[in-house]
């Protein structure tokens, strides 16, 4: 019996995903028939993520020191990093765009009376406020000492460190080796540490749904219902049409079958209501796909920060439904004024819970205050817009690390093929390929065996 055949009988994981499912249904029914025991669901859900956050660096760390330890030529990091933060900035454009025009067409609050909902923004401005800016945002990144940015939660902070070890091992040429082998051994760990967490996924599922249901009930999510719909069939548009197609042409890759490569991280995402409970997956799932771990060490964690596509559709499309509900719409020069601030503003407030409603209150203070007030609106709906917000961003990160791959010619096309048909399965217990290492191979020193 071939090992391929041994790991695909041994794979059992599509029942935890499936239990999922069930625990999102269970969540949902507590929450709607007796909201005060959905109400105290919510510890579930928050340790679920927090457990998750906890890998999050370790994650990040082993990727990107094994990926830059072991290229040679510093400039291929920069180019990718370059043309990754180069390519968020234009498709959140792109996704700014389409909302806009969406928003405009619909009109969705046009006609509701939300006088009840007064004075309930200026909590949240306070938060995005809170957030800081531009350079407090940069400041953000140098973490106080070189351990703590493994310990403080901060993606970037990790990220930064990751490099300058990185470039450290990479210079010291075939002295790091030992390095990058413990360093690889440490990931296995990592990734086997996951894998354990992630079977407490139902449990995190059951409590986070509960919880919002139990506050909202259902009510809430009827009566916003057109916002909701328009929201995420734009998100849809935006996904298999604009990256669809962006990733059929640069790549020749089918947009569909990379859904369906991550099916179980998207049905992750749903039931925590959290983009990073994924995010060491798409990392190990990108490089079996077959893009080099030094493309995906860099790309995926800065579209963890600076991927803004969803949540770009969000910030126009809830501008335009406050303004319209509260009968004061915004001209054209004022909605692109507003939404290019959000934009930058959301930046700053990268990785703090609720960003997305933060940056939303706090743009809203700063350009049209009278509209401040409309945020309690939202405020209902936003945990459940926050999934649409966060499959988006996902997707184009998973879109963005193929893009980059092709790009800079650091991707197996033969190997993407394969997987995406489903001919070389991802192996759910370990995350680790073991029979492929997507990092390029240094070519080797044929100067000593001249002869003298």
């Amino acid at each position: 019996m071939s090992d391929t055949t041994q790991q695909q009988r041994r794979d059992r994981t599509h029942w935890l995903y499936l239990a999922v499912i069930v625990a999102v249904g269970a969540g949902i029914l507590v929450g709607w028939l007796a909201p005060g025991v959905g109400q105290s669901m919510a510890p579930l859900g928050t340790m679920f993520v927090n457990l998750i956050k906890m890998m999050i660096a370790p994650v990040i760390f082993c990727t990107i020191v094994l990926g830059i330890g072991s290229v040679r030529a510093a400039a291929t990091v920069g180019k990718v990093g370059g043309l990754a933060i180069g390519y968020f900035m234009v498709m959140s454009t792109v996704a700014l765009g389409i909302g806009l025009v969406v928003g405009n067409l619909l009109e969705p609050g046009t006609g509701m009376n939300i006088a009840e909902t007064a004075k309930q923004g200026a909590k949240l401005a306070d938060q995005a406020h809170a957030a800081g800016g531009t350079w407090d945002f940069i400041q953000g990144i140098i973490p106080a000492t070189l351990i703590s940015s493994l310990t403080a939660g901060s993606v970037l902070q990790a990220l930064f460190v990751a490099l300058l070890v990185g470039f450290a091992v990479q210079a010291m040429g075939s002295a790091g080796e030992p390095v990058l082998r413990g360093v690889a051994t440490l990931q296995k760990l990592v990734f086997r540490i996951l894998s354990m967490i992630l079977w407490l996924a139902p449990i995190g599922a059951f409590g986070a749904i509960a919880n919002v249901v139990g506050k909202t009930g259902l009510d809430a999510v009827q009566q916003l219902a057109l916002l909701m719909i328009a929201f995420y069939l734009t998100c849809l548009v935006f996904i298999f049409g604009v990256l669809g197609v962006l990733l059929r042409t640069v790549s020749g890759v089918s947009i569909f079958k990379l859904v369906r490569y991550l099916a179980r991280e998207y049905l992750l995402i749903v039931g925590t209501s959290s983009s990073e409970s994924a995010l060491p997956r798409l990392i190990a799932k990108m490089e079996h796909l077959g893009v080099e771990r030094t493309t995906v060490g860099v790309v995926v964690p800065t579209g963890y920060s600076f991927n803004l596509d969803g949540t770009a559709i969000y910030l126009t499309m809830a501008s335009l439904f406050i303004a319209d509900a509260m009968g004061k719409p915004l001209a054209i020069g004022e909605q692109v004024g507003l939404l290019l601030f959000m934009i930058v503003a959301s930046k700053g407030a990268a990785g703090v819970t609720g960003a997305g409603l933060a940056t939303l209150a706090g743009g809203l203070q700063s350009h049209r205050p009278e509209l401040l007030d409309g945020v309690g609106l939202i405020v209902g709906i936003d945990r459940f817009m926050s999934e649409a917000r966060a499959l988006t961003n996902f997707s184009g990160n998973a879109v963005a690390t193929l893009l980059v791959g092709t790009w800079t010619k650091t991707v197996d096309v033969d190997r993407v093929r394969t997987v995406l048909d489903r001919k070389l399965p991802f192996d759910e217990r370990t995350m680790v390929d073991d029979d492929h290492d997507p990092r390029p191979q240094p070519e080797p020193d044929t100067k000593d065996l001249v002869p003298a």
